[in-house]
């Protein structure tokens, strides 16, 4: 992709989904059997690929490197304007940082966690034209924690969620669900749902970040993913996109499948 090609995101809005793997050749081989993607070099070295459908950047998968304690997990990323003053937000805030504030490419980024250890990253700088919930993007975001309300201040105090201000991302509370929607141009970019225990012995219910992937046939992307490694669960019904099912992939990472469908009115 040429620098003509990249954007400039709205401050505050995802941007980008990354998986950190420590065998990257099995994991595009996981990602290829499920999806159909094909992996093309990114700007970021022989480490990182950017994964293409139908020729457009759909999210990035990079390397581990050695001696680094980084989990295997799918990490969004969010545009900002600095990335040291975010990250020192981060810190007044109760989070963590991981990796960074470093150059990578064509701009520069960290890995953080919040105050209940979901990761995070977020990034200063130029993008692919991607938007969450369009065309090559993923479908949707969805952080789950024990308690959305608290979980939605860090994140605003961090990212300037501000319905205030014209253009930007606000964030708007659902006391009924204990469920906050984050919003852009009238366009959901984020959900934020209670229920998430840090202290369960099962992965898939702490506190962390979700990524659902569009797929034309839920059936037979679920079946490609147990037959290449993956670890299914049974399927459910999102609130928010219908029938979906959540994957382990071979090397601990989750994400979640969920069936293709026309965008509804005001997404």
């Amino acid at each position: 992709m040429t620098e003509a090609e990249r954007t400039t995101p709205v401050h505050g809005v995802p941007c980008w989904v990354s998986l950190m793997t420590r065998d990257l050749r099995a994991a595009q081989d996981f990602y290829t059997a499920v999806f159909g993607w094909d992996f093309r070099s990114g700007t970021l070295g022989e480490a990182f690929t950017v994964a293409h459908a139908d020729g457009l950047p759909v999210a990035g998968i990079g390397r581990i490197g050695p001696g680094l304690p980084t989990a295997t997990t799918w990490t969004p990323y969010f545009a900002v304007a600095d990335v040291d003053a975010t990250a020192a937000r981060v810190r007044e805030r109760g989070g963590t940082i991981a990796v960074g504030p470093l150059r990578l490419g064509p701009g520069r980024g960290a890995v953080a966690a919040d105050r209940e250890g979901a990761g995070f990253g977020f990034w200063e700088g130029r993008t692919p034209p991607w938007s969450i919930g369009r065309g090559s993007a993923p479908a949707s975001l969805e952080l789950r924690t024990s308690h959305a309300f608290d979980a939605a201040i860090f994140y605003s105090e961090v990212f300037g969620w501000d319905p205030h201000d014209p253009g930007g991302c606000e964030a708007g509370y659902v006391y009924q669900q204990d469920t906050v929607v984050v919003r852009q141009g009238g366009h959901t970019v984020a959900t934020l749902r209670g229920g998430g225990d840090g202290a369960s012995p099962d992965p898939r219910l702490r506190p962390q970040w979700h990524v659902r992937f569009r797929v034309d046939d839920l059936t037979a992307a679920t079946e490609a993913a147990r037959k290449a490694g993956g670890e299914v669960s049974p399927p459910t019904v999102s609130p928010d996109d219908g029938p979906e099912s959540m994957i382990g992939d071979p090397h601990g990472a989750f994400f979640t499948l969920t069936s293709r469908r026309s965008p509804a009115a005001g997404e």
